[in-house]
């Protein structure tokens, strides 16, 4: 009796398992790999010297002034990509709010000028995956005096390059208007090359 039963359902394990773990995976990968080939392959970017120095999709950390700082990663101490997810801390947070914030927008105020009570938002708090390659439009502008100060560029030649770099809503509707940090950093080092 045991037997009759055992044995369908081991059949069924493995059958399953080779269609969800090795035949669908194979599919849409082959797909992925014909219709959306950048994509599957992780949204590289390559430097003037075809080196890999990142993805467009994952954010990095940006310390130096002259460049535009990615907004606070929730992985701890700088960008781990290894270590994507959010902070679980929510507004109602003693800790996120006396320490995180305060911390991120003394920051802000210090090395932007930014004005306190008008700091954007994505400037004191991390991304729900903690990576986020995109900073806000607002969170751009305020870093602009402090980047062409530190390149010797004049505020307007850096300006225009962020109005380039602004992507739109994702089809017009989904999403927030964009700046992917990583390129834009790119793009004013082939600039402004030092």
């Amino acid at each position: 009796m045991l037997h009759k039963q055992l044995r369908p359902a081991i059949v069924a394990t493995l059958i399953l398992m080779l269609i969800t773990g090795v035949a669908y995976p194979a599919v849409v990968t082959a797909i992925a790999q014909l219709v959306f080939p950048r994509q599957a392959g992780g949204s590289l970017v390559r430097g003037h010297d075809g080196r890999v120095v990142g993805s467009a999709l994952i954010g990095q950390q940006f310390t130096r002034p002259e460049y535009f700082h990615s907004r606070p990663s929730a992985a701890g101490t700088g960008y781990v990509d290894t270590l994507s997810g959010g902070t679980n801390r929510g507004p109602t947070d003693r800790k996120l709010a006396d320490t995180l914030i305060a911390q991120a927008v003394d920051s802000a105020v210090k090395n932007d000028g930014a004005i306190r009570g008008y700091v954007p938002s994505d400037m004191v708090t991390s991304s729900g995956s903690g990576l986020d390659p995109h900073i806000s439009p607002a969170s751009a502008e305020l870093q602009i005096a402090r980047v062409a100060m530190a390149r010797g560029a004049s505020i307007a030649a850096i300006r225009s390059l962020v109005q380039q770099r602004i992507e739109p809503r994702q089809f017009g509707v989904f999403g927030e208007r964009r700046v992917n940090v990583l390129l834009l950093n790119m793009a004013l080092d082939s600039a402004y090359r030092r």
